[in-house]
């Protein structure tokens, strides 16, 4: 793969947590397409594997590093690993996330919220933490982080601990953009509607019942590509939404309006 002349993010390396499926793997290849050296994280190897080997055939460059987001240590050395591989650090897109078994909140088992807030709260405050840690003393960088665009309708019964950990993303990455904008790391955020990935069905749904419920929800009438929203991600890591600080870029057809 040659990069295109008109290549966003030649000479950066850019981490993408959760790189290793879906929206993630997406946006991974869409960065080294455009010159990054892309490293992808999460928990399952295989699936990163699958991710650098997609980027490989392509031409591009691409790394793989197993971490935890939920736990501190593995956050600290992630980012440690990949500026000691790479000589540093420019763009983060903390994608990881999970959505949980789904429950009514009266009946929703502790272990499930404690779970869902770990993964899609904490984990991208840790990868902040660490990423900011390091941008901050060295130039700057771009953090775009994953919330959802239910995070602002909440019209999912079923799924109230996902909308309030992904409601929670929205506030930080708000909190954070202003109080690094002054140290040159600009922080956005990205909430997804509907994406053409395994979350878009409920239990049972074959892809046409899927497609006609979307159809009837959303103003667009369908689901987005995770290229769709890789594109998303992409502008606000690039120079192009240089004046972009502290926004939740909504990319759902129209379901939040």
């Amino acid at each position: 793969m040659t990069a295109p002349s008109t290549a966003r993010f030649t000479g950066k390396v850019a981490l993408i947590t959760g790189g290793g499926t879906n929206i993630g793997r997406t946006t991974a290849l869409s960065f080294a397409r455009e010159g990054a050296l892309v490293v992808v994280a999460g928990r399952t190897a295989e699936s990163l594997a699958e991710t650098v080997g997609a980027i490989e055939a392509e031409g591009g460059k691409a790394d793989a590093i197993t971490a935890d987001v939920t736990d501190s240590t593995e956050v600290a050395r992630l980012v440690a690993t990949v500026v000691e591989r790479h000589g540093g650090l420019h763009i983060a897109f903390n994608n990881a996330g999970t959505v949980g078994k789904p429950g009514l909140l009266a009946e929703l088992e502790e272990d499930v919220w404690d779970r869902v807030f770990a993964v899609n709260t904490r984990g991208v405050w840790l990868a902040m933490k660490y990423e900011i840690e390091h941008m901050r003393q060295h130039g700057g960088g771009v953090i775009v982080n994953a919330a959802s665009n239910i995070g602002f309708h909440g019209r999912r019964p079923g799924l109230g601990a996902y909308a309030a950990s992904k409601a929670a993303v929205s506030v930080l990455t708000r909190n954070a953009a202003r109080e690094y904008i002054g140290e040159g790391v600009r922080i956005n955020a990205v909430s997804a509607g509907g994406t053409d990935t395994p979350m878009s069905y409920r239990s049972g749904e074959t892809t046409e019942q899927r497609d006609a419920r979307v159809a009837a929800a959303v103003p667009l009438g369908r689901v987005a590509t995770t290229q769709e929203i890789a594109d998303g991600v992409l502008w606000l890591a690039s120079d192009q939404s240089g004046y972009v600080v502290g926004h939740d870029l909504v990319i759902d057809g129209g379901a939040t309006a």
